[in-house]
């Protein structure tokens, strides 16, 4: 493979003309709750509830929700998560990185359960996001103070 067939195989993955913020978050908080490797009716509905609550979502009605949640399922799906991720934070504005961690780390902790998968993903996201390590611990800690009632 030759630097140009690297450099349009690195652009289709980290561009998507039609995902937005809101899709670029909503990715990143999928492949989080998926990140064990299983995706339960009750997380899909803390997801489209927690996207539901934010103003980033203000226009997005239930069933818009649920058909963007089944799109992106969709694509993790034949895309696979590393790929998601890295479309999404070609999508997300430097300004909601953090949010996007945040919002991951609550879905992951909302359990109450981390297995070795969800941590590291978590591990991988801050990074990938350009996350500074003393604000992702920071947001780790309050977020596992968040979950902990």
């Amino acid at each position: 493979m030759g630097p140009f067939d690297q450099a349009m195989e690195s652009d289709s993955v980290t561009t998507n003309p039609g995902m937005g913020a809101a899709e670029a978050l909503a990715s990143i908080a999928l492949v989080a709750i998926a990140a064990d490797g299983y995706l339960s009716d009750q997380e899909g509905e803390d997801m489209t509830l927690m996207m539901s609550r934010m103003q980033l979502f203000s226009s997005y009605s239930k069933d818009r929700l649920n058909r963007l949640f089944d799109t992106l399922l969709a694509a993790l799906k034949q895309k696979g998560p590393a790929a998601l991720v890295n479309q999404a934070k070609g999508a997300l504005p430097p300004d909601l990185r953090e949010t996007a961690f945040a919002i991951a780390t609550d879905l992951v902790l909302s359990d109450r359960t981390v297995t070795s998968q969800e941590q590291a993903f978590l591990d991988d996201l801050y990074r990938i996001l350009e996350i500074p390590g003393d604000l992702a611990l920071q947001i780790v800690q309050v977020m596992t103070i968040k979950n902990r009632g």
